[in-house]
């Protein structure tokens, strides 16, 4: 079932991308391979160890490290291992280009005297272009590396609205369906940021899908594997169960033994 969403998952991407190349947003590209860690037995640390010993000294001067893998097989955690150990390190990801474009396509149906949104005449061609247009990204004084928006009446950086404006019912309400169409613009955004951010020295981190980090040039690129497939199903199981008895036993207010923390995982189990 894993196998069977990431594959769902990854036809949709797929689709998007197709948008893109067809609108002139993304060129046509021969992947570049990536190298397989085989992840049994193997823990987190030993993962990343081994990925920064391939990457060698370019970890002191700026590397992009691209990470795919199916759902299952540890890639937050290693990038989060990575984060740990490699200096000047961070982590990239597209959700932010998806909702500044959501909210400015929004915006643009507003300013429209749109009552509600619609994608149909938000979403063409030469408005994508000009919502892009309205995004830039770049070292501010005093604040680092981020995206402003500049455009429709909108004057902010990301970095401020994240968790408010772009978390907000309309751009959440949309985000689905604008980010089916611009899947090629935010690869292509998101590709020219990461790079900006490697020649000033720093280490990025990128973990996602084929389809779309693909398109984000680097020759540090590894795909994490499991050689028993059936591996994954187990450990997401046990994260489920492990996520469900820890609700259950903070719900509870006698005193935690391990004999409860037995029965409850046991019940938790029956319920699956």
């Amino acid at each position: 079932m894993i196998m069977q969403r990431d594959n769902e998952d990854g036809e949709k991407l797929a689709a998007g991308i197709q948008i893109g190349i067809d609108r002139g947003a993304l060129p046509t590209i021969e992947p570049v391979p990536y190298k397989e860690i085989n992840v049994l037995g193997k823990t987190p640390d030993e993962i990343a160890d081994e990925i920064i010993s391939d990457v060698g000294e370019a970890v002191n001067t700026g590397a992009v490290i691209v990470l795919v893998g199916l759902s299952g097989t540890g890639k937050g955690t290693t990038v989060t291992k990575l984060s740990e150990k490699l200096p000047n390190t961070v982590t990239w990801s597209n959700g932010n280009i998806f909702r500044s474009i959501t909210l400015l396509a929004t915006s643009w149906c507003e300013n429209n005297g749109m009552e509600q949104f619609d994608a149909n005449a938000a979403l063409t061609s030469e408005n994508i272009a000009d919502y892009l247009s309205m995004l830039s990204f770049d070292e501010f004084p005093d604040r680092g590396f981020d995206i402003k928006i500049e455009g429709l009446g909108i004057s902010a950086f990301v970095k401020d609205i994240q968790n408010t404006d772009l978390k907000g019912p309309k751009v959440s309400k949309n985000i689905p369906t604008v980010a089916k169409q611009i899947q090629g613009e935010a690869v292509g955004f998101a590709a020219a940021a990461i790079e900006k951010m490697r020649e000033a020295g720093m280490n990025v981190l990128l973990e996602g899908r084929e389809q779309t980090v693909n398109y984000v040039s680097s020759p540090f690129r590894y795909s994490l594997t499991l050689s028993d497939s059936s591996i994954i199903g187990k450990r997401r199981v046990a994260q489920m169960l492990g996520a469900t008895a820890f609700q259950k036993l903070q719900e509870e207010e006698e005193e935690v033994t391990p004999t409860a923390i037995l029965e409850t995982l046991n019940s938790c189990l029956s319920e699956l």
